[in-house]
């Protein structure tokens, strides 16, 4: 093999089947062996789903599920103490499991523009709704996600942490198409400086030795702001190939000769693909963006979204499957 071709990882998005941590965990660290991550399980609660799960991660804010969704308060509500404790034991799992294992590992919470066109502020509408209020979500959600990699650092020192951030709402957050509580009307966009600069506070946040991790933005949805992301610091972006436009590629192909990792979600959520169809799926974009055999350090190969919609044998027969295609990948980029 080529010098300059490393091999090219697989993982996982973040969702799994199921409630059982351990079983889930033990499986992405078997399934993805290059870059293993913390399963997340929406099937244990509301407490668990992308939502709920992150507002574990936010330091210093009160949280309660209300019949409209959830809502920030002067008191953490049930749902939100599950929610934290949930999180803290998945870490004893992490720590149990991960015993003796050195590299990468991933973990995932939503992103602070997904979070704050979902959560309400304590009077009723979005957080979306408030400059002075997404910038306290914001602060609150970097200094949770600092913590939480801290913690694992003191656990497991030899773990190389990256921190993937679930934005499926940034584009529309950037379009300004998210509804309004009401239903009737639509909360204006927000300014691209605003948006990079909190990226950019998170990046400085990760940045020191106690809380060092990359930064992964994913999303499965159209219209990613690429080059916005790319300007903010982002390691790179994992995204739906399904989702891409040729515009979109020509962002990409600028930011990865640049550096820009693309962790490209290749196989469909529930599509039987084989190895090889799923290694083309990824091949020919990429080849069109002529950055030679080195482009094997910059890409990651991954289902499109997360698998907490099919069982389980499903959900791992496509973590084989993208982890053969990126073999298949390896060997190609060779040539």
């Amino acid at each position: 093999m080529s010098d300059t071709v490393t091999p090219v990882p697989s993982t996982g998005i973040g969702s799994w089947p199921g409630t059982d941590v351990v079983d889930a965990l033990q499986i992405a660290f078997a399934e993805c062996p290059e870059l293993p991550y913390l399963p997340e399980l929406p099937a244990r609660g509301n407490y668990a789903g992308l939502i709920g799960r992150s507002t574990a991660f936010l330091s210093g804010l009160a949280v309660d599920l209300q019949p409209a969704g959830w809502r920030l308060t002067d008191g953490s509500g049930r749902e939100h103490r599950l929610a934290m404790g949930t999180l803290r034991s998945d870490l004893d799992v992490v720590e149990e499991v991960a015993q003796g294992y050195a590299g990468s590992f991933k973990i995932a919470v939503a992103g602070p523009w997904t979070l704050a066109a979902s959560m309400e502020r304590p009077r009723g509408d979005r957080v979306l709704a408030d400059s002075g209020a997404r910038r306290d979500l914001g602060q609150s959600l970097i200094e949770g996600i600092g913590q939480t990699v801290a913690e694992l650092h003191r656990r497991l020192p030899d773990l190389d942490l990256v921190v993937q951030l679930d934005e499926p709402l940034l584009p529309a957050v950037l379009a300004g198409t998210v509804a309004t509580a009401s239903g009737f009307s639509k909360h204006r966009s927000v300014d691209e400086t605003e948006i990079g600069d909190l990226y950019a506070q998170l990046i400085a946040a990760l940045a020191s030795e106690d809380t060092a991790a990359g930064l992964v933005v994913h999303s499965c949805h159209r219209n990613v702001p690429i080059s916005l992301l790319h300007g903010a610091g982002v390691r790179g972006l994992s995204l739906d190939l399904d989702q891409l436009t040729t515009a979109d590629w020509d962002a990409l192909g600028a930011a990865m000769e640049q550096g820009l990792a693309l962790s490209a979600g290749a196989l469909p959520t529930g599509y039987g693909l084989r190895p090889e169809q799923v290694a083309e799926r990824v091949l020919r974009p990429v080849r069109a963006l002529d950055l030679g055999p080195a482009l094997s350090a910059q890409l990651v190969i991954t289902p499109a979204c997360g698998l907490a919609s099919v069982d389980t044998p499903v959900a791992v027969r496509a973590l084989r499957t993208v982890r053969q295609a990126a073999e298949i990948i390896t060997e190609q980029l060779v040539d």
